[in-house]
């Protein structure tokens, strides 16, 4: 049982005629006492007229997965199953960051009738968001004291990483047409795979006469090449304590979603199969085997219950984890953070194991603010943050060095620029003939 606004207001007028009245003080307590005698039984009976609210009946209705900033509308069907009309405020207690906004609705239900409510969710975090319960308060006809109950009605829905880099898919897609000669646009180059033999031509690679067929046909013979397919790409994703901060208003963890979708987007069309890991010191997600559609759907998945663990990452424990994933050749793509020298000194120390058989290429996010910081010097303060700055792109300057000079390969760039430059590092490798 609860009070409303009414019922206080109605207290307060047994103070007028206490003044207009006026007299001494036990009268005037007289006058209260009656006042509040009349108010409380007017109270009693509003409560005995209103409907029970465990008298309902709940059912939901909503969608299963939603992408992250997408909406949708959750239902919440409720029929009254007593003998009088409920009048009251129903309360949906989905999860904050579900973004239920307003989630009281007011409803009026005859008996036996059955009523939906809409409620518009716009989740602003990745993950299961959850409501377990809902309130429903139902009022008496005078609106006075209502009647409280908190019913379960379970819901849950998946949000997924937004995947806005997708917008970057088509144009890619079209360089790899190019490269693998599906399109009027032709590639000089070596290649990678033997496709065919033609006749020589000004401006060919002396380097791709095929000789024994010079020799037979009684003409100079070229072979052409497309590029490799039936490739392997593995990406890493670190799920460590620096997959937790916060570059741009976004988290790294998140870029590097973004970055790993796109990925996999251009590389599954392009004939390559595509694993997933994201791991720190354990198995965070695993995506294998998967082909087509299923591969974004499986990767979108894994990836929205996936939270950074505020723990060192185990490079150590990475080449055997993609030993486990192919014995092929691959390019490995570790999707991690180079800020400091020292937080990489395991992963520095751990990538010969990887690039003495596969193709490594590290990606990392740089903030924006401190390219920024490092060219604002008008002040003393400016000069004290650029110079700050200036550090922390020299210790990245300093690791991405010494990734290369271990037979690696770096991509760094800002979260809205991590997705389409990865995707552009593939295709240069995938032309250049080094997956």
């Amino acid at each position: 049982m609860t009070f409303t606004g009414r019922f206080v207001a109605l207290l307060a007028l047994g103070m007028i005629p206490v003044v207009l009245l006026g007299g001494t003080i036990p009268r005037a307590f007289a006058v209260l006492g009656l006042w509040l005698l009349i108010v409380v039984l007017l109270g009693s009976l509003d409560l005995i007229l209103a409907a029970s609210p465990r008298n309902v009946v709940l059912e939901r209705s909503l969608p299963a997965r939603v992408r992250l900033g997408e909406t949708v509308t959750s239902q919440l069907a409720i029929t009254n199953t007593g003998t009088r009309r409920l009048q009251a405020v129903v309360r949906d207690a989905w999860q904050p960051s579900a973004g239920a906004g307003n989630n009281r609705s007011v409803v009026s239900i005859l008996p036996r009738e059955r009523r939906l409510v809409l409620l518009t969710l716009t989740p602003f975090r990745r993950g299961e968001r959850r409501t377990r319960q809902v309130t429903v308060r139902a009022r008496g006809p005078l609106g006075l004291w209502t009647r409280q109950a908190t019913l379960s009605a379970p819901g849950i829905i998946r949000v997924l990483p937004p995947f806005r880099s997708r917008k970057h898919l088509p144009s890619r897609i079209r360089r790899l047409k190019e490269l693998d000669g599906r399109t009027s646009v032709m590639v000089r180059g070596p290649g990678t795979e033997f496709d065919s033999l033609r006749e020589y031509v000004r401006g060919d690679d002396v380097r791709s006469i095929d000789w024994r067929a010079t020799a037979r046909r009684n003409d100079v013979m070229v072979r052409t090449w497309r590029p490799e397919r039936d490739r392997r790409v593995v990406i890493v994703i670190d799920t460590g304590r620096t997959s937790a901060a916060r570059i741009d208003d976004e988290p790294r963890l998140d870029t590097a979603f973004e970055a790993s979708l796109l990925l996999a987007a251009l590389a599954e069309p392009a004939g390559d199969r595509v694993d997933v890991l994201a791991f720190d010191r354990r198995v965070r997600a695993r995506v294998q085997g998967a082909k087509g559609a299923a591969l974004l759907s499986r990767m979108v998945d894994a990836m929205a219950l996936i939270e950074p663990e505020l723990i060192e990452t185990d490079w150590a424990a990475v080449p055997a984890q993609v030993r486990g994933i192919t014995g092929q050749h691959a390019l490995v793509v570790i999707i991690t953070s180079i800020d400091a020298a020292g937080a990489s000194t395991a992963l520095l120390s751990m990538l010969p194991q990887l690039t003495q058989r596969h193709t490594v290429v590290v990606a990392s996010v740089t903030d924006p603010a401190a390219l920024q910081a490092a060219r604002e010097r008008g002040s003393i303060d400016e000069v004290y943050r650029a110079a700050a700055a200036e550090r922390a792109l020299l210790d990245v300057a300093r690791v991405s060095a010494a990734i290369r000079q271990l037979g690696g390969d770096v991509v760094t760039a800002s979260p809205a620029d991590l997705p389409p430059a990865l995707a552009d590092r593939y295709i240069l490798l995938k032309a250049a003939g080094r997956l």
